[in-house]
């Protein structure tokens, strides 16, 4: 019974000599451990806030000024020439017997030296903020670096030579520039032109001259007046309307999926991966909460903007009749993990201790052992989250807000994460293409209640040992969220490791109270809420193709050699693809970051243009010699980062847009031309996967270590959703997403010719038999 003495830190009797206090010394000892490590952190925080708060300047920096002008004085040397005894003639006079000329001398000197420090600070702090606003660098060709990017990268190294921490760089981060109406208008028309006949590229741009001459300068002012006042005239609107207004359900429509490696398999005891892996996460939480993370540097010395992973962890989105919100607390001590039909609340800490791996595996082989079955309507609750966001507020709010129910609830919502012991065995079998596609389907959508789409992840374990996840999107960018994964993956198995027998290594602490059943009391009424929304989901979930595949004839390496970047040639190859597919071209969305800029998201690099068009018509023609056919590749793919560049740097074209679009009805103005440029569907919606954003383990040395990526439901009912993940110098992976109702698309098909289309370019540059 020790685990009971843990759960109450005291019991008490009325006697006849009055209250009898029987203090559990145990439970007393775990709260103390706990006040204390709530207290470090809150210190951690308070240093780390000064530290980032001086940077680049230091502590040490400010001594050393501080010494400097002391030891003029002494000297008789007056470096501030006469203001510090300017400043010593503010200074009162007191009572004190201490308060001696010198002392007075003293405290001046000290004035004077932290104005010098704190206008040195601000001086490299704007002068960091200016280099980082040059993106030349972006646009030259790869080898031939001018003298001003050279002299320039000099610099930006200087100013931020010191060790940074995780938001170091946020102040220091240029805003989001405001484009012009003039070149976002032009590079809209730019991108419909091969999309378009005669007659209707015609008519779109008179609908643009018109937007541009009358409605756009008194949008566009409110616009610029909002990037003055605003960190980042887009982000906020964006994670608004895009995300937290819509209606419709999170899975599929919005959320997606994480793989885990493929081709290793480090335990197959599902208890004891996730002991690893969770106990993995929080030491990454807890390197999150002291800035110990290096932010993220393009070349080395660009910094990204890290402030999506501010709510990585405790947060969950919290449906609402209009809107959703985004709840983030400062800590959460437990996870919430569901297995059978059962929600079990799990404490990840023993007083201040984050408890072993060990420990975390033995809990969880407690909820595997245990064999309660689901009190009524249990099973199937998560599915509230995986229907209509309305039907989920309106139940939330009439059978969730008091008693048992609300206390349950909350334990999930305020939880680091939730976790999924999953019944089913998922994993990829090189000899089985379609194991890949019914891995990325259950980690997609599992049996749509057995996910809680709400968190900002959920971790799921099959019972092979194999993980996943399946992330909220609101909160942040698939950037983000790969970040923790690569550190929980490479830690899991390079730094913690397992037994011979595939357990976790160390021995558990058995007196540990077990995982707490979370009670609830769920009337016929909600039940059958939650059938209904299980049934919206079920269909919804019933309705996606996915194809996912590994494409092994080759990878980055050997299309380097082709004088292309990898993105482009992948990019050429769906438009490809695509046409072969369909027999037309369609508007084509690729996502792109703006994380250079404070604040900064994702922005639209709409892939489909007049260079890409031509090439594949020059392709499907067929009477195009080698020659030609390269140089048209060349020219598109010349065309196609330039326009990832632009996206970059902040001149692209539909963030800008949207947020006219969003002026435009705040003050009640109609335009035909916005109302039909943000209605027009994205058919080929794509996305490739970033990696190897830490150095967790040298990819060369251990090739065979590489996660598949993962992937999204499509965007439109009649296109398709395509993610890849260009995997090494030997393959690419690939995730297609479309829908069984549609009678024009299918996810496998499109893979077939994705491979044809990569294949048939390759042999334009002669790529070696061999190596395929």
């Amino acid at each position: 019974m020790a685990e009971a003495h843990q759960a109450v830190a005291f019991q008490f009797t009325v006697t006849p000599d009055g209250v009898d206090f029987r203090l559990s010394r145990e439970a007393l000892k775990h709260i103390y451990l706990s006040g204390i490590n709530s207290w470090k952190k809150r210190l951690i925080r308070i240093k780390n806030g000064i530290l980032r708060g001086v940077y680049p300047g230091s502590p040490t920096s400010w001594l050393m000024v501080v010494m400097a002008t002391v030891g003029s004085s002494y000297c008789n040397v007056d470096i501030s020439m006469g203001l510090i005894c300017h400043i010593q003639k503010f200074i009162p006079d007191g009572c004190s017997p201490y308060q001696t000329p010198q002392t007075k001398a003293l405290l001046s000197m000290v004035i004077f030296s932290t104005g010098v420090w704190a206008t040195g600070i601000f001086f490299f702090r704007q002068s960091l903020k200016l280099l980082l606003s040059y993106h030349g660098w972006m646009f030259e060709l790869h080898g031939h670096t001018s003298r001003v990017t050279r002299i320039w990268a000099i610099c930006v190294r200087l100013l931020s030579s010191r060790r940074p921490m995780l938001y170091s760089f946020q102040t220091s981060l240029p805003k989001l520039p405001v484009p012009s109406v003039a070149a976002t208008i032009h590079r809209y028309l730019e991108s419909v032109r091969p999309l378009l006949g005669d007659e209707e590229y015609c008519r779109m741009e008179v609908l643009a001259k018109e937007f541009q001459d009358k409605t756009a300068p008194r949008l566009q002012k409110y616009l610029v007046l909002k990037s003055w006042w605003a960190t980042n005239y887009v982000s906020d609107w964006w994670e608004e309307y895009i995300y937290l207004r819509g209606r419709s359900p999170l899975m599929v429509n919005s959320n997606y999926y994480v793989m885990d490696f493929v081709l290793v398999k480090p335990t197959e005891i599902q208890a004891a991966r996730l002991g690893n892996i969770i106990h993995a996460m929080i030491l990454y939480r807890r390197k999150l909460d002291r800035e110990e993370i290096k932010p993220v540097m393009a070349l080395g010395i660009v910094p990204m903007c890290s402030y999506q992973m501010e709510r990585m962890f405790n947060t969950t989105r919290l449906p609402g009749k209009e809107t959703d919100v985004l709840q983030h607390l400062g800590d959460s001590r437990h996870v919430a993990v569901y297995h059978k039909g059962r929600f079990f609340k799990v404490w990840l800490y023993e007083g201040s201790q984050l408890l072993k791996p060990c420990d975390l595996e033995m809990q969880f082989q407690r909820i595997l052992d245990d064999r309660s079955p689901p009190q009524p309507g249990e099973e199937r609750l998560a599915a509230l989250t995986a229907g209509g966001r309305v039907e989920w507020a309106e139940a939330r709010q009439a059978f969730f807000s008091c008693g048992k129910n609300k206390a349950a609830l909350e334990t999930i919502e305020r939880a680091a994460f939730f976790v999924v012991l999953d019944e089913e065995s998922h994993c990829y079998d090189p000899e089985d293409e379609a194991s890949l596609s019914l891995y990325g389907k259950a980690l997609l959508h599992g049996n749509c209640y057995n996910r809680w789409f709400d968190k900002s992840f959920t971790l799921i374990a099959f019972k092979n040992g194999h993980i996943g996840l399946n992330t909220e999107h609101a909160w942040a960018d698939a950037p983000i969220i790969g970040h923790l994964w690569e550190f929980v993956l490479g830690t899991d198995v390079f730094h913690l490791g397992y037994t011979d027998t595939g357990h976790c290594l160390g021995k558990p602490n058995p007196v540990l109270m077990h995982p707490q059943r979370l009670q609830w009391d769920i009337p016929e009424q909600c039940q059958a809420a939650i059938e209904r929304s299980y049934q919206v989901a079920r269909a919804l979930a019933d309705d996606v193709e996915l194809h996912c595949f590994q494409f092994l004839p080759f990878g980055k390496g050997l299309i380097k050699k082709c004088r292309t970047s990898p993105d482009a040639f992948v990019q050429i190859s769906l438009q490809l693809a695509h046409f072969r597919d369909r027999g037309k071209f369609c508007l084509t969305y690729e996502a792109s970051m703006t994380r250079m800029f404070r604040e900064g998201r994702t922005e639209t690099v709409r892939s489909c243009t007049n260079e890409s068009t031509a090439f594949v018509q020059a392709m499907m023609g067929g009477h195009r010699t080698k020659a030609d056919l390269k140089d048209l590749f060349r020219k598109a793919s010349e065309k196609h980062q330039n326009m990832y560049r632009l996206a970059m740097t902040g001149a692209g074209i539909d963030r800008h847009l949207f947020c006219l679009y969003l002026v435009s009805k705040y003050l009640g103005v109609t335009s035909p031309f916005l109302a039909e440029v943000l209605s027009e569907p994205w058919r080929l919606s794509t996305s490739q996967i970033a990696q190897f954003q830490i150095r967790m383990f040298d990819p060369n040395k251990y090739p065979n270590h590489l996660g598949a990526g993962g992937g999204f439901g499509p965007v439109a009912d009649d296109g398709y959703g395509v993610s890849y993940m260009i995997a090494g110098e030997n393959t690419i992976f690939f995730h297609i997403s479309s829908k069984f109702s549609s009678s024009e698309t299918n996810a496998q098909r499109f893979g077939n010719h994705i491979r044809q289309a990569l294949l048939d370019i390759a042999d334009l540059f002669q790529i070696p038999e061999a190596a395929r």
